[in-house]
């Protein structure tokens, strides 16, 4: 484990005091790895100064996650459970009234935790996100709450794919605006992912920057993403890219290079046909998109 951790800088959030750090450490894996080997990639994100960790059930990692943490502990990577700040998410398939409060404590017994800092929605919002007041009495969350829509607890962050070469520049701008702090799960593209492309690491423009800076190319798109005020969580089982993903915050982008990166085209992530269904509000995807296509 390294001796000198990296201190990453942290980003307030509007509600509740809080603050994230900017850059975090994902456990997703498609396919899903051994929770041994994600156990062994927390504890080296610990001792590498990771301090934001996020899991989701779906992902068979929130386990090894809480292993993780509490073996840091012991061997003195971190003083409490304090100085971390941990995300996961209720899946659609728990996302009804009657089912939230136990997937929540689901989460919270595998991770051997008290709270969690935020939880994102993937389901029946306008069912469970009116019982949140509740759910925050039961202990289990506190005032930060992640979520894409604006209710009466509006959220404080929301995920997305922001990345130099897809269109979310007009959403992160409006979130923004709103105060809602933007965080990327898939900056540099998610290749190899059924989701994910290679446009970012095949980028020319990247490429040249990279190049001209000494730097990688994730390290100049996560770069990129923190001077846009962008959270970020990257993933990487491999313990040198591990400490690369961290060497972005000695170092800043000139105008030039900026106005490069924003001159990229931009591209949609997915058309979405998983979105669409002659059952469901949206029949094709010309009804999704509204014309924008």
């Amino acid at each position: 484990m390294d001796t000198n951790p990296c201190k990453i800088p942290e980003l307030p959030l509007t509600s509740g005091g809080l603050k994230m750090p900017v850059l975090g450490f994902g456990t997703a894996s498609d396919p899903p790895v051994q929770p041994e080997t994600a156990k062994r990639a927390v504890l080296e994100a610990i001792g590498l100064g990771y301090r934001h960790f996020d899991t989701a059930a779906l992902y068979f990692t929130e386990e090894p996650l809480g292993e993780a943490i509490a073996e840091a502990l012991e061997l003195g990577l971190i003083g409490s459970r304090e100085e971390l700040f941990i995300t996961s998410k209720l899946w659609c398939s728990d996302a009804h009234d009657k089912l939230v409060l136990s997937a929540l404590q689901r989460t919270l017994k595998n991770l051997n935790w008290n709270t969690l800092i935020s939880i994102s929605y993937t389901g029946l919002v306008s069912e469970t996100w009116p019982h949140k007041g509740h759910w925050s009495q039961q202990f289990l969350l506190p005032e930060a709450f992640s979520d894409p829509f604006h209710c009466n607890n509006s959220p404080i962050c929301q995920s997305g794919g922001s990345e130099p070469c897809l269109a979310t520049k007009e959403a992160d701008r409006v979130l923004q605006g709103n105060g809602i702090l933007v965080i990327s799960y898939a900056a540099l593209g998610a290749f190899g992912t059924f989701y994910g492309t290679n446009r970012v690491m095949e980028s020319e423009v990247l490429k040249e920057i990279a190049k001209a800076r000494g730097k990688t190319v994730p390290q100049v798109c996560l770069r990129w993403a923190y001077e846009q005020g962008i959270g970020v969580l990257v993933k990487s089982f491999n313990k040198e890219r591990m400490k690369q993903n961290l060497e972005i915050f000695n170092w800043e982008l000139t105008k030039e290079e900026r106005e490069k990166i924003g001159e990229i085209p931009q591209s949609r992530a997915c058309l979405g046909h998983d979105y669409t269904s002659v059952h469901g509000p949206f029949k094709t995807i010309e009804e999704l998109w509204d014309g924008e296509l």
